[in-house]
């Protein structure tokens, strides 16, 4: 006979697990720091073939509604920005390769703070000040849309001639 505690808990580890793996990318997908990688600085305010967006843009873009989604999931009193002005930069182009760098750590770093959530807690209990939002449903939320908007990064590098 199975004890259950020792299955379910083998269970959660594995969603964990799979959870994280989904988070970081890789597998079939470029991940997000492969999409970023090596681009001059040149590249990152173009926007090819009248597309709305720029690399940075694109960028700073999962930075904001990452970070946003971090501090919703763990932090009740948390204001998210403006939607959908505040979620996305006016400039194509960031001030400089510090702001680009700062982005792109803030981006890893939230990342990993997210995925520390995701092991310290009940995933599925809805958050007290949501509307039915779990750790879990955040996690997912932030997968799809980080690979979302990495996928539209690598679509730019490939029409700038800037891609593998």
């Amino acid at each position: 006979m199975r004890n259950n505690g020792l299955a379910d808990m083998n269970e959660h580890n594995i969603l964990i697990d799979e959870l994280i793996k989904l988070l970081e990318g890789g597998s079939a997908h470029a991940t997000f720091e492969d999409a970023v990688a090596g681009l001059s600085h040149e590249l990152l305010s173009v926007k090819p073939d009248d597309l709305p967006y720029s690399i940075w843009q694109l960028v700073e873009h999962i930075r904001i509604a990452q970070w946003d989604m971090l501090e919703f999931s763990r932090d009740a009193n948390h204001q998210s920005p403006k939607w959908p002005d505040d979620y996305w930069p006016k400039e194509a182009a960031p001030a400089d390769e510090e702001a680009w760098n700062k982005a792109l750590a803030q981006i890893k770093s939230d990342r990993e703070e997210f995925i520390e959530l995701l092991r310290s807690g009940d995933i599925y209990k809805a958050l007290e000040h949501g509307d039915g939002q779990s750790i879990l449903h955040e996690a997912l939320q932030i997968a799809d849309h980080n690979s979302y908007h990495t996928a539209e990064i690598i679509l730019i590098r490939r029409l700038l001639k800037a891609w593998k």
